[in-house]
């Protein structure tokens, strides 16, 4: 099939792109960046929206920079951008690792960070980073600038708080302390298949114990969240295979997995008890 007839924008400023945007928001118009889910979608005609606002060409968008400590990400910074650490210490590093799980190269080299978490899919390894590490998103419209907290601005399947005529032009995760120890793990039928269930760890060693401990899944709820069951499990003990065992049993059972069917729904939380060890685990070796 081919996309349904729209009209198209190119705007060279985000002053242009939030006035075009602003003008065709209320009549069915849609931002495209990478265009790796909408393009896919307008193809089969599940989404025909009768305007597209093309940012690529916006200037600044593609920055990627450090700011009073955080990693300031543009909204068209592609996801091949974190093939490499972008940031000295352990986030540059876990960032990398986080990245080679997105779908396939050719996706990665078109995709963005920021449409991933715009597009909020419950099985987005960029919303799970966003949700364990206490992420900001700035968006903008001509009513002004605002910036949203995660948890927060995540509602649910494919629903965020942005409004329609509002865009999101950065988000922003805070750099890790030296010494954090972050770990992911994800587990899907095939390489680049979309996660049946993943989990982000991130903790400190303090007096030979943990210290801020940060466990969330994704993949399995309506959208990825943290763990406080397994965080509270991890926090003081000492960094082990009996303590993470402990943890993923507590993220287990803690999780509500969004399967009609009971033997579904045990399965996925067998899958999290899993990848919540695995990416604890891997946390020892990621620094």
């Amino acid at each position: 099939m081919k996309p349904s007839p729209f009209s198209y924008y190119a705007p060279k400023t985000l002053d242009d792109a939030i006035a075009a945007l602003a003008a065709v928001a209320p009549h069915d118009g849609r931002v495209i960046a990478g265009g790796q889910s909408l393009v896919a979608a307008m193809a089969l005609r599940l989404a025909q929206p009768a305007h597209l606002v093309d940012i690529n060409a916006v200037a600044g968008l593609d920055s990627l920079e450090i700011r009073d400590g955080e990693l300031c990400i543009g909204a068209c910074v592609r996801h091949t951008a974190f093939e490499h650490p972008v940031v000295d210490g352990p986030l540059g590093a876990f960032l990398t690792t986080v990245v080679h799980h997105i779908a396939h190269r050719p996706i990665r080299t078109r995709g963005t960070f920021c449409g991933s978490i715009v597009n909020a899919d419950p099985a987005s390894e960029w919303c799970l980073v966003a949700a364990t590490l206490g992420a900001k998103m700035v968006a903008r419209s001509t009513r002004g600038t605002r910036t949203i907290a995660e948890p927060g601005f995540v509602e649910g399947i494919m629903t965020t708080v942005l409004a329609p005529d509002e865009l999101l032009i950065e988000v922003r995760l805070p750099l890790l302390s030296a010494g954090t120890r972050c770990g992911f793990n994800e587990f899907s039928r095939r390489a680049g298949d979309f996660a049946i269930a993943m989990s982000v760890a991130t903790y400190r060693i303090e007096g030979g114990v943990i210290v801020e401990p940060r466990v969330g899944v994704g993949a399995v709820e309506s959208r990825a969240r943290r763990i406080p069951e397994a965080e509270a499990a991890l926090r003081g003990q000492v960094p082990a295979d009996e303590a993470f065992a402990i943890a993923a049993d507590a993220a287990a059972h803690a999780v509500t997995p969004i399967e009609e069917k009971p033997e579904l729904a045990e399965y996925k939380r067998e899958v999290v008890r899993a990848v919540v060890k695995r990416a604890l685990a891997a946390a020892e070796t990621i620094r």
